[in-house]
């Protein structure tokens, strides 16, 4: 029997969601207003002036070739983040979860990832991978692979997607692991009795439980690839070359900071909070039908 907390009065759980209602309030929806207001305005790039535009802002962004290059770029990186980076993980975790011997040692080094920030991670991959002193360039190269990502937007679209997966890595490996770990030993034994081998076992008893956990982190490293991974852009490839990593959210900082166009920067974080919206509903609407609670 499980017991009920029951407040006396309601001054105390108010007291105790009132924090996360100040920071969601002054971090998401006094931001998200703002930009909503400066999206119908034409503003200076001193902020003196503002004039109601309506939906132009809208109509110029919505014709210009550079803002649907990066809309393609930004659905190539996140289907790869998303993809690449929840099949290594789940990998390894599977790996992990049957390893005996020296197990806490191996799960911290997998874990450590987790700690580098964004940008960090970004200055490591490109000093890895850096065309001229690069450590691993060489290794490339005797592989003939032309390796120089600073004029190749293919190479640099790779090593992004490569960073943010490893950034992603252990924060995916922890859930997938712990998942692994939460599934009845006696179902797997019972398939292993019938006779079902290792791959049979995965796919028909491990993987249907582990949906829940596939489905959050498939939500979590989407969200992650539209926003979080902003600071890796900026100190590896800056959005080169030739826009070939300009993702939305690298677009929406360059057109604001660096084109000082207030108007269309808002515009686009409007556009892209829409189109997260619209994902992570469509993701909860359609793809969560396939979990196994």
């Amino acid at each position: 029997m499980h017991k009920r907390v029951i407040f006396g009065s309601k001054t105390l759980p108010a007291l105790l969601v009132l924090p996360q209602l100040i920071i969601t309030a002054v971090f998401f929806f006094w931001p998200a207003g703002q930009a909503l207001i400066l999206s119908v305005m034409r503003e200076d790039a001193f902020g003196f002036t503002r004039t109601f535009v309506g939906l132009d802002n809208f109509r110029q962004l919505l014709s210009d070739p550079a803002y649907f290059n990066s809309l393609k770029v930004t659905a190539e990186f996140s289907l790869s983040v998303a993809v690449v980076g929840l099949t290594l993980p789940l990998l390894m975790a599977v790996m992990a979860d049957r390893v005996i011997r020296g197990q806490g040692f191996y799960r911290t080094m997998l874990i450590w990832p987790y700690a580098v920030a964004p940008a960090v991670a970004g200055v490591l991959w490109g000093f890895l991978f850096n065309p001229a002193i690069g450590i691993l360039t060489p290794v490339l190269r005797s592989l003939g692979i032309d390796w120089n990502f600073v004029v190749n937007g293919q190479q640099a679209m790779a090593l992004a997607v490569g960073a943010a997966c490893w950034n992603q890595f252990a924060y995916n490996f922890v859930f997938f692991l712990a998942g692994l770990q939460s599934v009845p030993r006696s179902l797997i034994e019972a398939a292993a009795i019938d006779g079902a081998g290792p791959a049979r076992r995965f796919w028909t008893i491990i993987f249907p439980l582990l949906s829940p956990t596939a489905f959050f982190l498939l939500v979590v490293n989407i969200c992650y690839a539209f926003f979080d991974t902003f600071g890796l852009i900026d100190t590896l490839t800056q959005g080169g070359p030739a826009q070939a990593t300009n993702i939305l959210v690298y677009k929406v900082w360059s057109d604001s900071f660096r084109a000082l166009d207030l108007g269309s920067s808002a515009t686009e974080s409007v556009i892209l909070m829409a189109i997260v919206g619209v994902l992570t509903v469509v993701q909860f609407r359609y793809v969560e039908r396939r979990v196994h609670y």
